[in-house]
């Protein structure tokens, strides 16, 4: 996968993950991931496009009119991938900061992706 593909993985799936429009939010995040797919967080872990839906219902929840968006490039190499992310208000002040890292499938879209917070 090249680098701006993988770029665009990365921020459909930072974009899906707070999007307030719960059917919206559930096409992005099938089309990002597999349907396996992994999310670990440090307060949190889900797993399927459900359970990654559902986890993102639970962060808007607590943060509403929030957005993810990447603060880094994306660095990459054998199926794997890390970068960083910021989680900014309506304002584009952030409130929680740190990187992912994530394994892509055969097919190009996330499997596994784990946070961390700076």
């Amino acid at each position: 996968m090249d680098a701006s593909t993988l770029e665009r993985l990365v921020d459909a799936h930072l974009a899906a993950y707070c999007d307030a429009d719960a059917s919206r939010r559930a096409a992005a995040i099938r089309q990002a991931w597999n349907a396996e797919g992994r999310l670990v967080d440090p307060p949190l872990e889900a797993r399927g496009h459900q359970g990654i839906a559902d986890q993102a219902a639970t962060l808007l929840s607590q943060f509403p009119q929030h957005r993810f968006e990447r603060s880094t490039a994306v660095d990459a190499h054998h199926g794997f991938a890390r970068y960083g992310w910021r989680l900014v208000d309506a304002k584009g002040a952030a409130v929680l900061q740190g990187v992912d890292f994530a394994e892509l499938d055969g097919e190009g879209r996330l499997l596994k992706v784990v946070g961390f917070f700076a």
